[in-house]
């Protein structure tokens, strides 16, 4: 399987362009950060559970039914054991690469009536990757659309998600997000919890900071002003935790046809919605928060 490799002296990035140009790799001063099998083929075969990688034309769940929006009627298969239409249709496709550092596949059908194209630009310089995601309405009416990128981080683990509200699953994922209380309130760096499944909102500037203890590491992960909510997953059977940036909150078709906050958006046709993603790492000198 073909890798295209970022690196500087300090951060290596793996891209694999036919396994939905996902992240097979993050390393940091020479210490894998995601949880990255040793054949870069499993992703073909376990999609869901390795490396990073972009979703779209939508980010976590949607409902597998009958949905009418915008005039058309989707209608999805689901693909993940909960019965759900989990985290858009491009994780595993081939994507062509369209230049040294960028990628792209174009999509729709499959019970999504609006065809799109998507892209992801690459570049790591120093201690920064920085990933630039976009998705683009090719039809020629509104499509709903949204984006995110899914990172398998390794345990032991220690993270901040700067989010003062919280919705407190995403299966189902309740209309209105409530202030974060007990465990969810994870804006002070501490080891992650084990067991949630939530989507954090209201974020301060600071976005996400994460601490590998016994690597001696520790990163920042921020967006732009297109990502306002933060999924983060730790089930308890795996070694790794999701924490994902996102331009929408779970159910976001549901949200857009109800008129619930966090709903995907919408695009024109020829419209681009964007969301750019900086990681920044460095060695580990205590529990410095963000400034």
């Amino acid at each position: 399987m073909e890798i295209a490799r970022f690196a500087s002296d300090a951060l290596e990035l793996e891209i694999l362009p036919e396994a939905g140009a996902r992240l097979h790799r993050l390393r940091a001063f020479g210490h894998d950060l995601l949880r990255t099998p040793d054949d870069p083929r499993t992703h073909l075969d376990d999609p869901f559970w390795w490396g990073g990688y972009v979703m779209a034309p939508w980010a976590n769940r949607l409902e597998a039914r009958p949905t009418e929006a915008l005039g058309r009627s989707v209608d999805l298969a689901a693909n993940f054991p909960d019965g759900s239409a989990i985290h858009g249709q491009v994780y595993g496709r081939a994507w062509g690469q369209l230049s040294d550092a960028s990628f792209g596949v174009r999509g729709g059908g499959d019970g999504w009536p609006w065809p799109y194209d998507v892209r992801l630009d690459v570049a790591v310089t120093g201690t920064t990757a920085r990933l630039g995601l976009s998705l683009t309405n090719l039809a020629d009416s509104p499509m709903p659309g949204g984006l995110g990128l899914h990172p398998w981080f390794r345990r032991p683990l220690e993270a901040a998600i700067h989010g003062a509200s919280v919705f407190t699953s995403n299966d189902p994922s309740p209309p209105l997000p409530s202030p974060v209380t007990g465990e969810h309130d994870l804006r002070t760096l501490r080891p992650f919890p084990t067991g949630l499944d939530a989507t954090w909102s209201d974020l301060a500037a600071a976005g996400v900071e994460l601490r590998w203890p016994d690597l001696g590491i520790r990163a920042t992960m921020a967006a732009g002003a297109a990502s306002t909510y933060v999924v983060a997953a730790s089930p308890p059977e795996l070694d790794a935790v999701a924490i994902e940036l996102q331009t929408h909150a779970p159910s976001g078709l549901r949200r857009l046809v109800h008129g619930e906050p966090g709903a995907l958006a919408v695009l024109a046709p020829g419209e681009s919605l964007r969301l750019a993603i900086r990681i920044d790492v460095g060695r580990d000198q205590g529990l410095a928060s963000l400034r």
